[in-house]
């Protein structure tokens, strides 16, 4: 999502973007220790033997006045067998603003080691390596973050520059553009559409003051869906008419929240009829029967969605590699379409059957085997949600 919405992260709205849409987005500390790391690259610089210095001779073009030195890429990734990067990686001029560039990325990997220990995990791969940095970034950025990581190779080659992989993001497009639209427009055009299209909806309920938490997690979820429900690797065309936000469609994240929360209304309602003494509370699952679900959508909620979950989760973690080259593939899409799909045939159910029927002892047992299984299905949404960083809602 960071990658996606925010063409340049050091701008201090984008930073603002990130925090609202909850992207915990690593950065350096900057301040006062910044310039002791520039030094410290500068002096592991004047080691290099990839490292020359930039002599101006008779003919040649003029340099600009930052250049420090010159670094021969190509020559170092030759030696080393690397293997992935773009053949046209040559010689780079390093500048003062590249060690910049540098240092706040080492700093930014060594403050979240320090802060969170278990932050960068070997995660093993099937060539044997492990991955601990993972470069995300846009395809127009490609280039120039391999120029980075081959620099911070050189300057550093410590265990963590051994290690990195990157993870590319193809471009955000917007359909009509009328003028260029920047990620805290767009963030603040998705959450006037979200509170428009509830007020539509529910009317003066959602302009109380309660409704502004439920508004703000209602508009993260439709970007984070907007975003990743699409390859990485593909371009995204945004729809940023009014009528592309709404609280019906069944291809959104707003869809699957609104599904979410019936989920615990439902819950909600059945505990407080227990506590009036309407129901009995829910029996062991080793004392239900299960023969009374003879629902069609019944089965199908679970051969489609419980059974496969784990794998569903599998496929989306794995980051293969299946060559030796940097690039890696995060499968974000899959939890997307399968808690859209969820959502719909959840839905589609909920709409058929009424779990919760008259409070008759001989149909305890079918609204028993049905409550535990929509328990399963509430618990595979906050589980699959969680996968995105997003939290379920309990009422809409």
């Amino acid at each position: 999502v960071g990658v996606r919405l925010v063409p340049a992260l050091a701008e201090e709205g984008s930073r603002e973007v990130l925090r609202q849409l909850r992207v915990d987005w690593p950065s350096g500390s900057g301040g006062s220790a910044l310039p002791d790391t520039v030094s410290a690259l500068k002096r592991a610089l004047g080691r290099s033997p990839c490292a020359a210095a930039c002599e101006q001779g008779p003919g040649t073009a003029a340099l600009p006045e930052d250049v420090i030195c010159k670094v021969h890429l190509k020559s170092f990734v030759e030696q080393q067998g690397l293997v992935g990067y773009d053949p046209n990686l040559d010689v780079l001029l390093v500048t003062e603003g590249k060690l910049r560039s540098l240092a706040e990325l080492q700093q930014a990997v060594l403050q979240r080691a320090v802060s969170n220990p278990v932050a960068l995990p070997a995660s093993r791969f099937p060539d044997g390596s492990c991955c601990s940095i993972v470069h995300v970034v846009s395809c127009e950025e490609e280039f120039r973050q391999q120029q980075l990581d081959l620099l911070w190779r050189i300057l550093d080659p410590g265990a963590h520059t051994a290690l990195q992989k990157h993870l590319v993001c193809g471009p955000v497009k917007v359909t009509n553009p009328s003028s260029p639209i920047g990620a805290d427009q767009y963030f603040q055009l998705r959450k006037r559409q979200m509170y428009e299209a509830s007020v539509m909806k529910y009317g003066e309920l959602a302009q109380d003051e309660a409704w502004t938490e439920v508004i703000d997690t209602l508009t993260v979820a439709a970007i984070r869906f907007e975003m990743l429900s699409t390859a990485h690797r593909s371009q995204i065309t945004l729809d940023l008419e009014d009528s592309s936000i709404s609280t019906k469609g069944t291809k959104s994240g707003t869809f699957v929240m609104y599904n979410c929360a019936r989920l615990a209304t439902l819950f909600d309602t059945y505990q407080r009829a227990v506590e009036r003494g309407t129901y009995p509370a829910l029996p062991p699952v080793s004392e239900l029967n299960f023969s009374g679900l003879r629902e069609e959508g019944e089965w199908l909620l679970l051969f489609n969605y419980l059974l496969p979950f784990p794998e569903v989760l599998q496929q989306a973690a794995e980051l293969p590699t299946p060559t030796k080259g940097i690039r890696i593939t995060a499968n974000t899409e899959t939890v997307c379409k399968f808690l859209i799909q969820l959502s719909m045939d959840f839905s589609s159910y909920y709409n058929r059957v009424h779990v919760l029927g008259e409070p008759f002892p001989h149909l305890f047992d079918q609204m028993f085997a049905r409550l535990q299984l929509l328990g399963a299905v509430r618990d595979v949404f906050h589980s699959a949600l969680a996968t995105l960083h997003l939290p379920p809602l309990s009422q809409i």
